[in-house]
């Protein structure tokens, strides 16, 4: 099985030095996919599994200098992404191919030996081979895990998604660049999307990943995914929910309506103990349910996070 991983944005191949003008998606379009694979992760490893990940990749870790040599540089950069992720009976080997039309490929076969192939054109952007690793030995790690999403790019928005969680995935942000003639943007997510789940990782762990920055663009994308990331922590029937949103929840309540879209709450009927109120954990995605009688605290039985609501 081998796992294409095209850059999105500037075109579906390497991704780097296109011309400024050539379109780099952005927003929020795989958003509730990326939301699915953050489920996914906290279902397959756990709460606890989840955060012993709790230091990034250094940027010392992988930084690149012109003097290293490039396959020794590449290769220990690799070895710093499998020790990364716990994966130490395998074995990355990096090699570069010219005419590659993707930014890389790796082959997923039972191991312990995992074949990637760079673009070439990271010879001149040393910089961003952490990046690129940080994707393809995530592919590795989820390959082990036996934890993929059905078809192609539901897939690799699950890889960037992981290798963003799980402390590596700021290198793909920040290789998101772009100035008058140029631009580059490395993963399937868009910039907004990247930040939002580093913006997620940040209240996990509380390590702010904007200090590792190096792009303006990497830093602006990731605060405005940082809002929205805020925004998941302000829907009722959380306590933090501001006024205006607690003026629509308690009228639907009267009513007994749903309301999807970002807010996703749902009252249901009791079982004798009054009526509840379902809604997606900020943390995790899983639905709570909570009875319906004023101020509450849930508690999420997947990620164990504990949420004061009311309802």
């Amino acid at each position: 099985m081998v796992a294409e991983d095209r850059v999105l944005g500037v075109c579906w191949g390497c991704g780097m030095d296109g011309p400024a003008s050539d379109p780099v998606e952005r927003g929020f379009p795989h958003l509730e996919t990326v939301r699915e694979a953050i489920t996914a992760l906290y279902r397959r490893l756990s709460a606890d599994g989840v955060r012993g990940f709790g230091a990034d990749v250094a940027p010392g870790d992988v930084a690149f200098a012109d003097s290293d040599d490039l396959y020794l540089g590449t290769q220990r950069i690799a070895g710093v992404m499998v020790a990364h992720l716990r994966l130490p009976e395998a074995r990355v080997i990096v090699s570069f191919r010219e005419g590659m039309t993707h930014a890389a490929n790796v082959e997923l076969e039972a191991g312990p030996e995992y074949f990637v192939e760079l673009n070439a054109r990271f010879k001149q952007h040393r910089r961003d081979i952490g990046a690129a690793l940080a994707h393809e030995v995530t592919h590795v790690w989820l390959h082990r895990l036996g934890l993929a999403f059905e078809g192609t790019r539901a897939n690799e928005i699950l890889t960037d998604t992981a290798a963003a969680y799980l402390g590596s995935g700021w290198l793909l942000l920040d290789a998101f660049r772009q100035d008058a003639l140029t631009s580059q943007k490395l993963g399937y997510l868009t910039p907004e999307e990247f930040g939002y789940v580093l913006a997620k990782r940040a209240r996990l762990c509380g390590e702010d990943p904007a200090v590792k920055f190096t792009s303006p663009q990497a830093y602006e994308a990731y605060v405005r995914g940082r809002r929205v990331a805020d925004r998941d922590e302000e829907m009722p029937p959380l306590a933090a929910a501001p006024w205006g949103e607690r003026r629509h929840y308690v009228r639907d309540r009267r009513h007994g309506a749903a309301r999807g879209g970002s807010a996703g709450y749902a009252f249901e009927p009791g079982d004798g103990a009054g009526p509840r109120v379902s809604f997606p954990c900020p943390t995790c995605r899983v639905r709570l349910r909570v009875p319906v009688r004023g101020r509450v605290r849930a508690r999420c039985r997947l990620c164990g996070a504990v949420w004061s609501c009311d309802t």
